[in-house]
Parts: C-alpha cells; structure tokens; sequence
C-alpha cells in the first residue's frame, strides 16, 4: 500500500510581478513562505508519526523552499530532482506575460500536440512527459507507504498522468488542474495495485 502526496508550490515572485515562470529560478513570497509551512503542517498531521517518508522536488528555488519548509516538520532531506522542474517556456522565461501573449502560438487542433513548441527555444508537451514519468516510475520503485512530491502547476499534468499510466500521447489533450500550495493524495491499493485519485488540488490548510 503506498500514499503519494503531490504539492503545488505557493505564491512565488513570479505570480506577482506578473512574469512567466518555466525555468525562472523565482523564490517565494512572503506569504508564499508562510504557505509552506502549512502545507508541511497539514502533511505531519495526516501521515502517522512512525512512518518512514520519502521527499522529493524540483530544484528550483520556489519548490526548494517548499520541500525544505516541509522536510523541516519531518525531520528529513529533500531529494531535489531537476526532472520534476516546471516545463521550459524557452526565451520568455523571466519576461512579462505581455511578451509569452506576443510569441505564443497554439498547438493545432489535430496532429502532433504532443511535438508542438508553443514558444521559441520552450520544451514540447512529449519532452516534459518523458522526464517527469521517469522521475515519477523511479519513486513509485522505492519500498515506501508514504512519499512527498513537490512540483509545479503545468508539470502537475504529468505527475498526475505519470501516476495512473495514462499513455503519453493522451496527454495532447489531458489536463489536471490545481491551485497554487495544492496538496493531492493519489494512492495504490496493496492487492489489486489500482492507482486511485483520492483528493486533487485541496488547498484546505491553507484557509485562515
């Protein structure tokens, strides 16, 4: 039997000075940080005291310091894994929106959605999927009932995906959606190995 838990970094820099973020190593806010430690809060509360936890994130700044704030309520270090990171969005990382607005071009209707490069120099939806699904089937191998993910709101789609085994040519079309400081549990049952979706995108312990 084994619980994963999948967190959506909080408020970063980038979410308020209105930039694109992709591979732009912005840091959290303020409340951003305040949001973490929740989120850790929250997860010490619903997984038992005795249990051995695996930790792991994206490298970059903001899911760093969200895996740090959460590893710090478990007693344990974060393993920071460059696959997990957000999708490359290619020259306009770091640059206002108005500029993504400017050199974004759709993927088309039918045909290859999964090759598309929505922005110049970004990643496809295809090259996105391999990574994450990696990282993904490599934690999924580790002899642990309970696991900690911390990623990003696009890169969501595919740990989710990765997760239930959806074909990655399905992801041209697939989308899960969650907020910002997010906490997901999926979980696999012990007998049947069924991979379940029990709670996406729950921002509960973030309320005031």
């Amino acid at each position: 039997m084994r619980t994963l838990y999948v967190v959506t970094h909080p408020q970063a820099t980038h979410h308020v000075e209105g930039l694109v973020g992709g591979w732009h190593d912005s840091s959290l806010t303020t409340a951003g940080l305040e949001s973490a430690k929740r989120i850790g809060e929250a997860l010490r509360a619903e997984i038992p005291d005795q249990a051995e936890v695996d930790l792991f994130s994206s490298d970059l700044k903001r899911t760093s310091q969200t895996a740090n704030a959460i590893g710090e309520r478990f007693g344990i270090e974060p393993v920071f894994d460059p696959r997990l990171r957000e999708a490359s969005f290619g020259e306009v990382e770091g640059q206002p929106k108005a500029r993504w607005d400017e050199r974004f071009t759709a993927p088309p209707a039918v045909g290859d959605r999964m090759g598309h490069l929505p922005i110049p120099g970004s990643e496809s939806r295809r090259q996105v999927a391999q990574r994450i699904y990696a990282a993904v089937d490599e934690i999924a191998e580790r002899p642990r009932g309970h696991q900690i993910v911390v990623t990003h709101g696009f890169a969501f789609t595919f740990v989710i995906a990765a997760w239930v085994k959806m074909p990655i040519e399905s992801l041209g079309y697939a989308i899960f959606k969650a907020p910002s400081g997010s906490i997901t549990v999926l979980h696999e049952d012990a007998v049947y190995r069924g991979r379940m979706v029990l709670r996406l995108g729950d921002t509960g312990h973030l309320a005031y």
